[in-house]
């Protein structure tokens, strides 16, 4: 049941809250909370409060692995258990910082030249930060560098980037993040890149940049080839907390971003997280509003709907973000929980012309998160009606689709920025990072392990093994093709579909050498390695 005008302004009244120190207002007055659920969940919430604090103590977050998980200290590496930890992030910082200024200088070159781009090839939390954070503050006119991105294993997708760098491969430093180095999407993208500066005569390790373990397979091979540099990534930072580590603050420095501004907003955002009152944290506010609207088990899709273009990668990178964190089949006692809550969203006012209109009228089975920035742009606006500007209709707009939604019974939460600025998009990174840990804690799942990605890249292990059996197969057979089913006896496996799916992933690339003669049906088509008898 909707609120008259007057009840629904004293309601706005109670669930707003306005954070000075963040130029931040968080409103959940569009929820729907009973009267008592603040006090309800406060035992709860004191449970999470502790046990955020016991983690940024350093207390083990993955016991199968004997882990720390310390992307708090990122940004106050005070916090940091031992001294040898604060020093290496404060180092890391410094040498950030200093090689930034060194490229930007020219001290620092490519061999054509000063660098001009920097090339990033990494994949999920190693890309999704950094696209985010050069998509929301970068400056054209004003760049030090401009970025582009190799963040898959798709060959065309590489070729579209590399034809957008055809000259200046001389002039582009690469950037390649991978932890352990055994990333097989980072590695194939590395591989790519190299191939393409030896096509134009150039020697990758001039141009290239390591960010990664100590003692990695990715360390060694940049050291073995001399590239320009290696900067730290601690197995206490996971991928998708790793943006206000090296992983994010490299290539925003070099893009000529204020990274001291994104730590200061963080840990800015940080204090005002750590207060262990329900109504006043706005981490643990937005956790509340996660809990109660998906009943605990997130029974309701979020959408996010941030009405300002720079934010419209913000979804990509919370859809990570939380829903890696938050999606486990299993909780702290090993019971089956299957947890989650799946995450959407582009942006205002465009939404408006595509998926709103089910928002509005069709399943309700989400809840939105708007967010609303109050300043337009850096100038003045010109009128584009009397005594109205664009960013008046932007604001208009996300206000009619606020008040459509909450007659229609659809809840939703406001996050209101002052503006974008480093410090702006610091706060937001840390906002969700904790409200993802209290609301880990809520629903009683570790945060901070993914054995389903694990799972995955295992399985494409084996598919990959397969591959080779049946290359080697069609090989021995010589240019007499082979089916299915002959092809399932000769490399020992029953899985047919998927020997089917390679053999047509084969046969349409030419240059794999796979000849696919058709069948009466697909599925007794015939392959064979060269020219079919």
């Amino acid at each position: 049941m909707t609120l008259s005008t007057h009840d629904l302004w004293k309601n706005f009244q109670k669930h707003y809250t306005h954070y000075p120190s963040l130029g931040l207002s968080l409103d959940l007055s569009r929820m729907g909370f009973p009267d008592d659920l603040t006090e309800s969940m406060a035992p709860q919430f004191q449970k999470a409060f502790a046990s955020m604090a016991d983690l940024e103590k350093g207390a083990i977050a993955n016991p199968d692995e004997s882990r720390m998980v310390g992307h708090y200290w990122l940004r106050n590496p005070s916090l940091a258990p031992t001294t040898e930890m604060r020093n290496e992030i404060e180092d890391a910082i410094k040498s950030i910082l200093q090689f930034a200024a060194e490229v930007h200088s020219g001290k620092i070159h490519g061999s054509k030249g000063p660098f001009k781009n920097v090339l990033l090839i990494g994949i999920g939390g190693s890309a999704l930060g950094p696209q985010f954070v050069s998509a929301a503050l970068g400056q054209p006119a004003k760049d030090k560098l401009s970025m582009y991105f190799f963040d898959n294993t798709d060959p065309d997708g590489m070729d579209y980037v590399l034809a957008q760098l055809d000259g200046e491969l001389g002039q582009t430093l690469s950037v390649v993040v991978s932890k352990s180095g055994g990333t097989k999407e980072t590695r194939n993208g590395m591989l790519e890149a190299e191939f393409a500066y030896r096509r134009a005569g150039l020697d990758f390790g001039r141009h290239a940049v390591a960010i990664t373990s100590q003692g990695s397979e990715l360390d060694k091979y940049c050291s073995a080839s001399k590239w320009l540099a290696r900067f730290p990534m601690w197995d206490w930072v996971g991928g998708r907390t790793s943006e206000l580590s090296a992983v994010g603050l490299l290539p925003a420095a070099l893009q000529g971003i204020d990274i001291s501004a994104m730590l200061a907003g963080a840990k800015s955002c940080d204090e005002e997280t750590r207060v262990y009152d329900l109504k006043l944290n706005p981490a643990a506010r937005l956790a509340l509003a996660w809990y109660y609207s998906g009943n605990g088990k997130g029974d309701r899709n979020m959408i996010i709907l941030p009405y300002k273009d720079r934010l419209q990668l913000f979804s990509k990178y919370l859809q990570q973000l939380i829903m890696e964190s938050i999606g486990k089949a299993l909780d702290f006692q090993g019971k089956p929980v299957h947890q989650g809550i799946s995450v959407f969203g582009n942006k205002g006012s465009t939404d408006q012309h595509a998926y709103v209109q089910q928002l509005r009228d069709g399943r309700n089975d989400f809840f939105v998160t708007f967010i609303e920035v109050l300043r337009d742009r850096a100038n003045a606006s010109e009128m584009v009606e009397p005594g109205a500007t664009s960013g008046d209709f932007l604001s208009g707009f996300y206000l009619g689709t606020r008040s459509a939604l909450y007659e229609s019974g659809r809840p939703s939460v406001t996050l209101t920025l002052v503006n974008i600025s480093p410090f702006s998009v610091g706060l937001l990174i840390a906002l969700f990072e904790r409200a993802v840990g209290f609301y880990a804690s809520l629903v009683n799942i570790n945060a901070y392990h993914q054995p389903g990605v694990e799972a995955g890249k295992k399985a494409a292990g084996i598919v990959l093994t397969l591959q080779g059996r049946i290359v080697a197969a069609l090989t021995q057979s010589k240019s007499i093709p082979l089916n299915v089913e002959e092809l399932a006896a000769r490399t020992g496996s029953n899985d047919r579909e998927t020997i089917f799916k390679i053999c047509e992933h084969l046969s349409a690339n030419p240059d794999r050498g796979v000849t696919r003669l058709p069948g009466s049906n697909p599925f007794e088509a015939r392959y064979s390695m060269g020219s079919a008898a």
